[in-house]
């Protein structure tokens, strides 16, 4: 009903997100579909009724990563990766819910760990390859202490970037702080706030937290205490009194990745490659095919974006690994004019027999 609809002049709007009539219009919107949500959930739950099942099913609503505005759906900060989670237990399961009716739980949860979770409530063996635990049922696990996860390209925009948050604490690591956070990307741009905001930038007439998403970097570290700070606004990477904090997330975060076999520091090309006859999976783990360790040591000197580490960059075009080089010429890239004296090996990547390497020495060389 209109009584029901949100007015844009009310809505609380989030630091980062300039005020602007786009931004509440898109607000307000997202509010009204959180209410026409509520009724449809509640119609699921009535059919369930009707048809005599509510007293034998567990429900679970969750929901999908944010709004779909810049800067929350699709990046890696508290506003996306937070989403509801609420789970109906009809009375004859109740002994399995965390809390009472109405009551909430501060368990950390991820979505790897839903589908063990629901072979467990069904009484079902939960295979060793599942990464997740459950968190409900006869095979629940002890509650997590850390949580990981990362974004890579989405359509047309292409991005690494991973992070490990505990309970209190989420650190970002920005494997690509050489591109902006707000790239050109199709799906933004069917918004009205992603115009204003762009040319609110280019106006130069930014400021605070909301200059943050069109800034030319990243930092490519981010560490943030989401119990002070829940929308992540202030970066405490560089902060000494966080020193340890940054240092104990920095190697979890390393240590998960090479345990998972994380692909994502491979280009999408040499990944494709290096699995065909095989899968991704299969060759995640494999130091041979997918050598992560090395790969995070490259990364490190490529992201720096420091003139000083040139001599490292150049070594690394010369690594028999083609992954590896492509970060020396990544790290090159960022450099821009600092790495001119890096021309003539640059020029000799041209001839690269990787075609990502090639590429990005032709984009450094343009630099």
């Amino acid at each position: 009903t209109d009584a029901q609809r949100h007015d844009p002049q009310q809505v609380t709007l989030p630091p980062m997100h300039p005020d602007t009539p786009e931004f509440r219009r898109e607000w307000a919107w997202h509010y009204d579909n959180v209410t026409a949500m509520d009724y449809q959930a509640g119609d699921v739950l009535a059919e369930l009724e009707q048809d005599g099942l509510a007293d034998n099913t567990i429900v679970f609503f969750f929901s999908d990563h944010g709004t779909g505005m810049p800067a929350i759906k699709m990046f890696a900060w508290e506003s996306s990766l937070r989403v509801p989670l609420l789970i109906r237990f009809p009375d004859r399961w109740r002994d399995w819910a965390p809390a009472s009716a109405g009551e909430t739980t501060d368990r950390l949860v991820s979505f790897v760990d839903f589908a063990p979770t629901v072979l467990s409530l069904a009484g079902v063996e939960i295979p060793d390859a599942m990464q997740g635990r459950a968190f409900l049922g006869a095979q629940a696990e002890r509650p997590r202490d850390w949580i990981f996860g990362g974004k890579d390209r989405q359509a047309e925009c292409f991005d690494t970037i991973r992070f490990v948050r505990n309970d209190r604490f989420q650190y970002n690591r920005n494997f690509h702080p050489e591109l902006p956070f707000g790239q050109p990307m199709s799906y933004l741009w069917n918004h009205d706030s992603w115009h204003a905001w762009k040319g609110l930038h280019d106006e130069g007439k930014l400021s605070g937290p909301a200059a943050r998403f069109f800034a030319a970097h990243k930092p490519v570290e981010e560490l943030y205490d989401v119990h002070r700070d829940p929308w992540q606004i202030h970066n405490l990477a560089d902060d000494p009194a966080h020193r340890d904090v940054l240092l104990e997330m920095r190697a979890k975060l390393a240590a998960e990745m090479a345990q998972a076999g994380d692909l994502g520091l491979l280009p999408e090309r040499e990944m494709d490659l290096r699995s065909r006859g095989s899968t991704p999976f299969e060759i995640a783990t494999d130091p041979a095919v997918n050598p992560i360790e090395k790969l995070l040591d490259a990364t490190w000197i490529a992201n720096q974006m420091d003139g000083s580490r040139l001599p490292e960059l150049v070594a690394l075009l010369d690594d028999p690994d083609a992954a590896v080089r492509w970060w020396g010429a990544i790290g090159l890239v960022a450099l821009g004019e600092q790495a001119a004296s890096a021309s003539d090996r640059l020029t000799e990547a041209l001839s690269d027999s990787s075609p990502d390497v090639r590429v990005a020495a032709a984009e450094a060389l343009y630099n």
